[in-house]
């Protein structure tokens, strides 16, 4: 199965954007979406059931802002919202899909870079967010952690990043937590197949950073162990251009 990862820095933009007809000709699999900034009643009915999606969001309190979907051809045999937390789930953060003994999470980790307050929240989430899957895999050890960690792990996957240590997404606290998240049992599934530098996943939109490749990789497919031997491929879509992010794929038998 594809699983496709997409920060579409709003959906109603992304669909303007010819999002559908991408999503209509390539038929992935599963969809994770983070950064949906609206409501499910604010797009057209059945949208994605017309192309044979299940469609499952949660999205923030505040309007136009932040929000999480799932997208599935397969029916999910669970879907579960939020983290239980209030203060991160008024935020449409995260929502869990089960496919028999696979659960997949898609997340959007908070960005940090509008200042202290928010940086200070995206390290609680942070903290938080490994006590909650900590507590999932007690019982649930087949996880793909899908989504925008708004975290570099590695030097390489940032465009030269002796300028950026100061900056929240490359920050050495961010970079430390995400060693220890991958000491606690996770594989980045895109360094299996791709070992090189200059592999992007999002650019801002100053300066022509995208023609230029002057990019930050911060979108995974995070997995267990336990899913090592199910993982065929995983691949960056860097073509795909409906966000300032672009598509990020894995390929999971998922049986």
């Amino acid at each position: 199965m594809e699983i496709i990862s997409y920060n579409v820095n709003g959906l109603r933009a992304a669909l303007s954007k010819g999002f559908y007809n991408w999503l209509k000709i390539n038929e992935p699999d599963i969809v994770c979406l983070q950064e949906t900034k609206l409501q499910p009643a604010q797009i057209t009915p059945g949208l994605f059931e017309s192309l044979g999606y299940e469609s499952f969001f949660h999205s923030a309190v505040t309007k136009g802002y932040s929000g999480v979907a799932i997208l599935s051809k397969k029916v999910p045999d669970q879907i579960r919202i939020g983290m239980g937390n209030p203060r991160y789930d008024a935020e449409g953060r995260v929502i869990l899909a089960d496919y028999g003994p696979v659960t997949l999470v898609n997340v959007y980790i908070p960005s940090g870079t509008t200042g202290d307050i928010r940086q200070e929240f995206k390290m609680k989430f942070l903290y938080d967010f490994q006590l909650f899957l900590d507590d999932l895999r007690k019982t649930r050890d087949k996880l793909i952690i899908s989504g925008d960690f708004n975290i570099c792990h590695k030097p390489f996957d940032i465009n030269h990043p002796e300028k950026h240590m100061n900056y929240s997404g490359f920050l050495p606290e961010e970079r430390e937590w995400f060693d220890r998240f991958v000491a606690s049992g996770f594989v980045d599934t895109f360094r299996v197949f791709h070992k090189e530098s200059g592999q992007y996943s999002w650019w801002s939109y100053r300066a022509g950073s995208r023609m230029k490749n002057l990019g930050w990789r911060i979108d995974y497919h995070m997995i267990t162990p336990s899913l090592a031997e199910q993982l065929k491929d995983a691949y960056i879509l860097k073509d795909v251009i409906h966000s300032d992010h672009c598509p990020v794929a894995a390929i999971i038998e998922m049986n």
